[in-house]
């Protein structure tokens, strides 16, 4: 800083014509130093009349709390609680650590929300029209007896785009339409085609018949293949869940079809309960398999024709 002063001011004592600025002596300041703020006196410089400050760009730079915020949020996301924030910190002597400032876990705590809160109000304002999507998933999240509903995006080049989160008291059709009327106004565009993919709650699903019509459903395999399980005894699991998988793995959708309902046909009489939760949605666990095969015909009758000339 005193470097600066002296490039702005000119060296102390010298003889300078025309200054731009004068040496106007020190002030207490804070600088982010190793994960904390450390208290400083820095130099001050004001125009030759005195009306004006000259800012010193060094110490701007030091001042800058963006660094420390950052050092925050990336330990604070790597697992580290605000209670242990300060021992991860770089060492810096004894005789700075005494005088420094925001490690308090309050301080950190405040942090991490003001930077998160950033993050994810730019998430949510980001242009979409740019965007796109072969696939939507859509799920909710249990945090704190409130409910996230989480929209993702997979593009057709493979990437997956986080869209947007709403926040709610549960997995509310109300809030699920609000969060996808919120990506159509932001530009995504759904009358391309989209798959979009869902765990089953009946709120999201009748969120999606309202804002975007009719779109194809893949109901999420794991999310049902839990359903199931959880009304069998354990004994009876591991063959349930291999032939669930077995089906799901098959490329032809009729076959993967009549796999299932034989299933549920046969767990009929022993355990209504989890026959029943198969059945229900079972075609939409195949949506995939159905477009997979229909692809696969339309290719195979293409190379008949291209043959046949």
């Amino acid at each position: 800083m005193e470097a600066e002063l002296d490039e702005v001011v000119g060296p102390k004592h010298a003889t300078v014509k025309d200054r731009s600025a004068v040496r106007h002596g020190q002030e207490d300041g804070t600088v982010t130093l190793g994960g904390r703020r450390v208290a400083v006196k820095h130099p001050r410089a004001r125009t030759p009349d005195g009306e004006h400050e000259v800012p010193l760009e060094t110490y701007a730079y030091f001042a800058d709390r963006d660094p420390l915020t950052k050092v925050v949020l990336e330990q604070m996301l790597a697992g580290v609680s605000t209670r242990r924030f300060a021992r991860t910190r770089e060492p810096v002597g004894d005789a700075v650590s005494v005088a420094e400032r925001c490690t308090s876990k309050s301080t950190v705590s405040r942090e991490f929300v003001s930077r998160t809160g950033e993050h994810l109000a730019a998430l949510s304002a980001r242009p979409l029209s740019d965007v796109r999507l072969a696939a939507l998933m859509l799920d909710g999240i249990e945090l704190k007896g409130r409910c996230c509903v989480v929209a993702l995006g997979v593009s057709t080049e493979g990437v997956k785009i986080p869209l947007g989160l709403w926040d709610g008291s549960t997995e509310n059709k109300t809030v699920t339409v609000h969060l996808l009327a919120d990506l159509v106004g932001r530009g995504l565009d759904v009358e391309q085609g989209v798959l979009v993919v869902l765990d089953g709650g009946k709120a999201l699903r009748a969120a999606v018949n309202e804002v975007f019509g009719p779109v194809p459903v893949q109901r999420c395999v794991r999310h049902k293949e839990r359903n199931v399980l959880d009304h069998l005894p354990e004994r009876d699991r591991p063959l349930v869940k291999t032939r669930l998988r077995k089906a799901w793995a098959s490329e032809n959708h009729q076959q993967a079809l009549d796999a299932l309902q034989l299933l549920a046909g046969e767990l009929e009489r022993s355990h209504p309960g989890a026959a029943a939760s198969l059945r229900e949605g079972l075609e939409e666990t195949l949506t995939l398999t159905r477009l997979g095969s229909a692809a696969s015909s339309r290719q195979r009758s293409r190379a008949r024709t291209r043959s046949s000339r």
